[in-house]
């Protein structure tokens, strides 16, 4: 009998190990090839592909085209599954990959038919790009070729991968778009219905558009909210108020989704929309011109945040090739690249370095169509493949506005107008940034780029600096207004990218944006509020800059990486006091373990944890309060809105304390206080019940995983992370870093003087857990340690030939 169990257990030995072998052989065969020779169909002439100790790549190469055919062999070979991710996720394509968990996705997106638009528009798209494109998409499908077993993830998934095709890099691009704005007009939905049922008193008090923070290029700050006295506004007689039903007091205090998580268990996955501003897509950057550096060089930093994962969605490379339009006929062009899409997203050319952000100008618009003329809308029937299921129908009706995507309860409709649906909203002639002489060159380039709506930053090797929105904007016309439900004398807009707002040559030589409102006056009545931050980030970087007149790479690097808690020492004060003299034993332990202001998102503090807690909870609760009303009213049609400049609504009301303005069912505003402080001490001490122990970096502990590791189970899913690693800083200041969302780059850098320039990037270069380059370089973005912004020295070379014609 042992002899028997002997002799099994050595089979089911042998079988383990030939599974893990044959497992490991497969895996190795989809590495990307980094060194040696081979033949590449289609190019003109020899291509050099070089990979330092970070892997970031150089590509030498004699024209555009070949350049592009090389990188797309590179990109494919490296990221092919997550090209595939961001065309499927633009054209509403993800379920026939991930099967029908990921139908709501698709149903999302595939209302707006961006395949279907981008196929009719290609040409509007590549403009004179098309020949580069072509070679783009042909580098691609060689790379995916060559590798002797497709990329891992489909073999997981058990899925084939698909070919590239021209319209998969515009719709790389419209995946940007559905990142950055809301292709459901969420927000100005959720105002529009609040309009309808509100008092005016409250709803005013609710867009207030600005706060004590605000720190824009053009005009003043707005300041707090004024709050509205008893006889405009009183929350505690709501049946007064025009269109509002009585209802009896709720017994508990409102609720409302958590705005700021206090336990990693909290946070909020992928596909979930943004309730608080503490981490939506968005970024920071910032210049300073050559007056105020040794030696009169420009200097521009960017860093932009977006949802975290491995690989990192950029990929650095530096593009070197010859172009007659070129300064000196050579492009020598380093920074970010997209994998999807041939150029430098972001970067410098030894003439011109530039950056973005996220604008937040109003992009979309509503417009009501009535019922009796549903009739002439026109109905596309969509498919949606399903993985392991059948196929779905997806009927799309839509007007000559846009896809229709409500319908009220009168049997009118809503159909939506955003600027990704139309031409040009994609438009390649931004990769022709790699050519620009200087600023003049680059802003004429901005003109006639199809990007998503941004605040471009540039710097120039002759020391000079401009801002400039950037990217597809509303061309609205006669009776079309931002920020509500389109007249019906409205005529469907076209998009613009050219006569854009600007500021050249400052004055004090300093620019800076963070996603908060930049302009005023008839410039933003024209951009309109598509829900810009609180502008406590940008004032922040903004005294960074004030705080010095000489600066370097390094004094930029420092701005990026402050995290001082300048916005939250205030909330820490306002919990001393609430807690500071409490009998209440849940308090008393908050107390002690609070003592201490630690000025900092550092990853050992224990009292900006509870101070930024403190604040979630109560800015919860009291939108929860002021919200009640319309929610109530609303019912069924109830949508929670954005309101990123709640700060400056809930500080004028914690200060001044208005009676008729405080949340049922609470009593006094101490009273309001004593419970936020309250379920902040239930929260935390159910994660231990020392509270001393309950750290920032406990909470903000990296969750950075390659998109199939949700799948996998937890004894797996660690090889397909990066490190857990306790991250300092947070959302309200220059160094936002959250578990799994903050700044995807940094980058620190001066035209002309890239050999000083900085650069950080989390998740890695390869999209492959065996590469040597998994993770190369997170470290380096977790710790803050400078990496150099261009390639060093060589590790693998690979030489591409041009194929023997036969």
């Amino acid at each position: 009998m042992s002899r028997w169990l002997l002799r099994l257990s050595g089979m089911l030995l042998m079988l383990l190990l030939l599974a893990l072998g044959t497992l490991w052989l497969l895996l190795r065969g989809s590495l990307p090839q980094l060194q040696g020779e081979l033949a590449l169909p289609g190019l003109d002439a020899p291509v050099s592909i070089a990979r330092d100790g970070n892997g970031m790549v150089t590509v030498e190469a004699a024209s555009e085209r070949d350049m592009a055919r090389a990188l797309g062999y590179v990109h494919a070979q490296e990221r092919y599954f997550e090209m595939d991710l961001m065309r499927r996720a633009a054209a509403g394509e993800l379920a026939e990959l991930f099967g029908p968990a990921a139908l709501p996705l698709d149903r999302r997106m595939r209302v707006h038919r961006l395949r279907a638009r981008t196929h009719a528009n290609l040409d509007a798209a590549l403009g004179g790009k098309r020949a580069v494109l072509e070679a783009y998409r042909d580098g691609v499908n060689a790379g995916l070729d060559a590798l002797k077993v497709r990329p891992w993830p489909y073999l997981l998934l058990r899925q084939q991968p698909r070919h590239w095709e021209l319209d998969d890099s515009v719709l790389a691009g419209l995946a940007m778009y559905a990142d950055l704005q809301d292709p459901a007009n969420t927000r100005e939905l959720a105002l529009a219905r609040i309009r309808e049922v509100a008092p005016p008193a409250l709803y005013a008090l609710l867009v207030h558009d600005g706060s004590q923070w605000d720190a824009p290029l053009f005009g003043q700050p707005r300041g707090d909210a004024d709050l509205p006295d008893a006889t405009a506004l009183d929350l505690r007689i709501a049946e007064k108020q025009p269109g509002i039903s009585t209802m009896a007091a709720p017994l508990t205090p409102p609720s409302a989704p958590r705005m700021v998580p206090l336990s990693p268990e909290g946070e909020r996955g992928i596909g979930w929309p943004p309730v608080a501003a503490d981490s939506f897509p968005g970024s920071n950057n910032f210049a300073v011109g050559g007056a105020l550096t040794a030696d009169g060089r420009a200097i521009v930093a960017d860093d932009m945040h977006l949802a975290l994962r491995a690989p990192n969605i950029w990929f650095r490379a530096r593009l070197r090739y010859a172009d007659a339009g070129a300064p000196g006929g050579k492009v020598d062009v380093a920074g970010f690249t997209l994998p999807g899409l041939p150029a430098v997203i972001v970067g410098s050319n030894t003439h011109v370095a530039w950056g973005f952000t996220n604008s937040y100008i109003d992009t979309t618009d509503f417009k009501r169509i009535d019922a009796a003329d549903a009739a002439s809308l026109r109905t596309f029937d969509e498919t949606i493949a399903v993985a392991g299921a059948p196929a779905e129908t997806l009927a799309v009706r839509e007007s000559d506005w846009g896809p229709v995507l409500h319908e009220n309860a009168d049997g009118s409709l809503l159909a939506l107008r955003w600027v990704a649906q139309l031409p040009g909203a994609v438009r390649l002639d931004f990769a022709d940034m790699a050519t620009a002489a200087d600023l003049d060159d680059a802003l004429a380039v901005a003109d006639r780029s199809g990007i998503p709506a941004q605040n471009l930053m540039l710097a120039d090797s002759h020391g000079r600096i401009a801002w400039r929105l950037i990217g597809a904007r509303p061309d609205r016309g006669e009776g079309c207004a931002t920020g509500a439900i389109a007249d019906r004398h409205c005529a469907p807009w076209a998009i613009r990218s050219d006569d854009a707002p600007s500021l050249i040559d400052p004055p004090d030589h300093r620019l800076w944006t963070a996603n908060t409102r930049v302009l005023d006056g008839d410039a933003l009545a024209v951009a309109g509020d598509g829900g810009y931050d609180l502008g406590a980030r940008a004032r922040q970087i903004r005294e960074g800059l004030f705080a010095r007149e000489r600066f370097d790479e390094r004094d930029l690097l420092a701005i990026q990486l402050d995290d001082r808690a300048v916005l939250m020492e205030r909330w820490w004060k306002l919990l001393r006091a609430a807690v500071e003299h409490s009998d209440d034993p849940a308090l008393q332990r908050l107390e002690v373990a609070s003592r201490h202001w630690d000025d900092h998102a550092a990853v050992d503090s224990t009292s900006y944890r509870i101070a930024r807690g403190f604040r979630g909870i109560t800015l919860d609760t009291l939108q929860a309060g002021l919200l009640a009303p319309a929610r109530q009213e609303l019912g069924g049609d109830w949508i929670e809105p954005n309101l990123p400049q709640l700060e400056g609504i809930a500080w004028p009301l914690l200060q001044q304390r208005p009676p008729h303005l405080l949340p049922s069912p609470f009593v006094s505003w101490d009273e309001l206080l004593a419970h936020s402080a309250r379920e902040l001490e239930t929260d935390l001490a159910a994660q231990g019940t020392d509270l001393a122990a309950r750290t920032w970096g406990e909470r903000n502990t990296a969750a950075i995983c390659h998109p199939v590791s949700r799948a996998l189970p937890a004894l797996f899913k660690r090889w397909l992370c990066m490190p857990a690693q306790a991250l300092p800083g947070d959302g309200n200041m220059p160094r936002v870093q959250g578990p799994s969302f903050g700044a995807s780059e940094r980058m620190v850098v001066s035209p002309g003087h890239e050999a000083d320039g900085i650069v950080h990037m989390p998740g890695g270069q390869s999209g492959h857990p065996l590469s040597p380059y998994w993770g190369a370089g997170h470290d380096d973005w977790a710790q803050g340690r400078p990496t150099p912004f261009l390639p060093g020295a060589a590790r693998y070379t690979l030489k591409l030939e041009p194929a023997a014609v036969r």
